[in-house]
């Protein structure tokens, strides 16, 4: 049983990790975003792609904060 729980709270710290970065890589991107979007020559594809790369980082966001702390049925 404690072997279990160990391996949990690896796994949950792995998790957490994890969010951290991808919360990291989501703040720099959305700065990009602004950074590149007050450019008036900007590349309009190009900045298709950083905001699509922005949501699929919300995805994963919400994803790995739902496996932190799975919805409890009461």
């Amino acid at each position: 049983m404690h072997v279990s729980f160990d391996i949990s709270m690896k796994r949950k710290d792995i998790l957490r990790l994890e969010l951290e970065v991808v919360r990291s890589e989501h703040r720099d991107l959305d700065n990009a975003i602004t950074d590149f979007g007050e450019i008036p020559s900007s590349d309009r594809l190009t900045l298709q792609r950083l905001k699509k790369r922005k949501l699929l980082l919300k995805d994963k966001i919400f994803y790995l904060e739902d496996q932190i702390t799975p919805d409890i049925i009461a």
